[in-house]
């Protein structure tokens, strides 16, 4: 069943690709490429999006892909308030204490319900959806970068599943809970300046 789910979404993110690049030249050069490779060059993002993955694969079916599935849906909503310059306070903050939360919740293995993990998940990716809304180049477009982003993320994500697999041997679970303690100190250091 997993293997079917993530051949599913291989080829949902390459038929996003291929219509991402359909698009105008402008809209794929200062929109898809700026979306894509945002989240990939931004470590406070990949730290928390890889976090989700991690979570999910811990928590184990339906979290492992349902979280996934929600932090890029919830991200979208944050990332159209970013575009319309909805005020949010504190989202580089937020940011930071996402990776800090979203590791912590990894490293201590911590098995909350489903829902209150969709909950945090997604309270977290209306905070780093704004930051991409607010961030989108004015010559963009806005449907390409959108595209960028949520594929961009739900790369991460699948990295972080896949990293989170190990967790189905003992000596995998605490590489697992190390690897979410390392994520949570970055978030510290997001948050304090120090990285």
């Amino acid at each position: 069943m997993f293997n079917k789910f993530v051949s599913l979404v291989i080829v949902f993110l390459f038929g996003m690709w291929t219509i991402a690049f359909a698009h105008t030249a402008q809209g794929h050069i200062d929109g898809f490429i700026s979306g894509f490779t945002h989240p990939i060059f931004g470590w406070d993002h990949v730290v928390a999006m890889v976090a989700v993955g991690m979570w999910g694969a811990f928590l184990g079916k339906p979290a492992i892909w349902q979280l996934p599935i929600v932090f890029p849906l919830v991200m979208a909503f944050g990332g159209v308030l970013g575009v319309l310059n909805f005020p949010i306070p504190a989202v580089e903050t937020g940011i930071a204490v996402s990776a800090i939360i979203l590791g912590g919740v990894v490293a201590a293995a911590a098995r909350f319900p489903l829902w209150v993990a969709a909950i945090i998940v997604g309270f977290f990716a209306i905070f780093h959806g704004h930051a991409h809304g607010t961030e989108l180049p004015q010559a963009a477009n806005p449907l390409t970068y959108s595209i960028g982003f949520v594929l961009s993320t739900g790369l991460l994500h699948l990295f972080g599943i896949a990293f989170g697999a190990l967790v189905k041997w003992p000596t995998g679970q605490l590489v697992v809970r190390v690897g979410g303690g390392a994520i949570a100190m970055a978030g510290v250091g997001f948050l304090t300046g120090l990285l």
